[in-house]
């Protein structure tokens, strides 16, 4: 049946065949595979693709296309080949399976990320394949280990490898360009900025014991009323320029007139919570770890929480937790990374703006700030300004943005074509 599919949906479907689960702490695989992969299909289009695999099995990919003006700077096109844990029970499909099922592409990576890959791998194919070249240099980055920070993909590359991006000024990735319902009408969100990342480890300490004791120094205990009331925290709403472009552009084309981000954000669908998500803090217990018998009180207990923070505010509120959690709760950076926000505005923003205009004309495009964080949080390092545009035309019931790391992550095949046509329009012109 793929045989029959367009290119890029039988190329997003060969990569969620391959099983690139990342499991955080170096603990991750496919990786390879799939990036010799992506690594063939460069080839077959007369481009000779580099290789970096800075640990065993965390292989990153890249290629570089020559573009008609060499005056211009390089423009970065890039993406991740891992991809979270898929519980398979909890899917109405095989999550590895690249099942194409009522004209939509499932499996773990069709919404994160390798729907875009394969919209980009195509979209060079095409400029290639009619004997073009896109306006300017293209660099082409597949990375590992994304869904862990980075710290052993991303981070390494542009370390180690910063030649790969010579002359490069601007990217694009995952997680902007897709469309969101706002009342009876719909919108793209461009996205140009990220929150900051802190990965912390929450460590209780107490004395050990035997399970049947009176035991008021007990660790599970006090790590679990510091977690309760770290999880129920409500953040206040922090709002930045970007995100009041945004709630000013969802107020005019709701006819909303109140002023509060919540209210306006329910304007959004199925993408009200991933919008309110952006303004403000967010501290989310992830895991719990705690002793090894059952009657047996450890002297230990530790906790995993995700907190993600506007620019500029990690260190208040890392200062704030601990406040929260009170000082005889241990807070342990396990994983740190920077936030950032640019300006909706400029050649390549004004670029992709029109590129959607010709393929989906007349509707609006709004800016926002991604609640999450992608790899080119590490490109920044170099000076390499990064926005999220992964072009989508959604129906307006599917709830896209709430597939991000869930289950049944499913995207339409009609959404793949379009966002294919849209890159292949923006490199051929821009």
């Amino acid at each position: 049946m793929t045989e029959e599919l367009p290119e890029v949906a039988r190329i997003a479907a060969d990569l969620i065949r391959f099983d690139t689960t990342n499991f955080g702490g170096g603990n991750a695989r496919g990786e390879r595979e799939a990036a010799e992969y992506v690594g063939a299909y460069l080839e077959s289009l007369g481009l000779r693709p580099e290789y970096y695999e800075p640990i065993p099995g965390r292989t990153n990919v890249m290629a570089r296309v020559k573009g008609r003006n060499r005056d211009k700077p390089a423009l970065v096109l890039h993406g991740h080949l891992d991809v979270v844990p898929a519980i398979a029970e909890d899917w109405s499909v095989d999550p590895f399976a690249g099942e194409i099922r009522d004209g939509m592409l499932w499996g773990r990576g069709a919404v994160d990320m390798k729907n875009m890959d394969a919209m980009i791998l195509t979209a060079v194919a095409d400029v290639l394949r009619a004997g073009e070249q896109p306006e300017r240099d293209l660099i082409l980055a597949f990375f590992a280990d994304e869904e862990n920070g980075g710290v052993e993909g991303s981070a390494l590359v542009v370390k180690d490898r910063p030649e790969w991006f010579a002359g490069a000024t601007e990217a694009i990735s995952e997680v902007g360009g897709y469309t969101i319902p706002i009342g009876d009408r719909s919108a793209y969100l461009l996205q140009v900025g990220e929150k900051a990342l802190m990965w912390i480890k929450l460590i209780a300490r107490g004395r050990a014991g035997h399970g049947s004791r009176f035991h008021p120094d007990n660790a599970v205990t006090r790590l679990s009323e510091a977690l309760a009331t770290l999880g129920r925290v409500a953040w206040p709403v922090e709002m930045t320029a970007t995100t009041q472009q945004l709630l000013d552009g969802i107020a005019e084309l709701s006819g909303e007139t109140s002023t509060d981000p919540d209210v306006l954000a329910a304007h959004a669908g199925p993408a009200e919570a991933f919008i309110k998500s952006t303004f403000r803090t967010v501290s989310n217990p992830t895991g719990l770890t705690a002793g090894y018998k059952h009657n047996v009180i450890p002297d230990r207990a530790e906790a995993t929480v995700d907190v993600r923070v506007l620019p500029g505010t990690e260190d208040a509120v890392l200062a704030e937790i601990q406040r929260i959690v009170g000082d005889d709760i241990e807070i342990e950076m396990v994983v740190r990374d920077i936030g950032m926000e640019i300006p909706f505005s400029g050649a390549l923003v004004d670029a992709m703006v029109a590129a959607l205009g010709r393929h989906d004309p007349g509707v609006p495009v709004l800016p926002y700030l991604l609640g999450a964080g992608t790899d080119n949080k590490a490109l920044s390092t170099l000076g390499i300004d990064g926005y999220g545009f992964a072009p989508l035309r959604l129906p307006a019931d599917l709830d896209f943005t709430g597939m991000f790391h869930g289950v049944d992550e499913r995207v339409p095949i009609d959404a793949l074509v379009f966002g294919q046509r849209v890159l292949a329009d923006l490199i051929r012109s821009y």
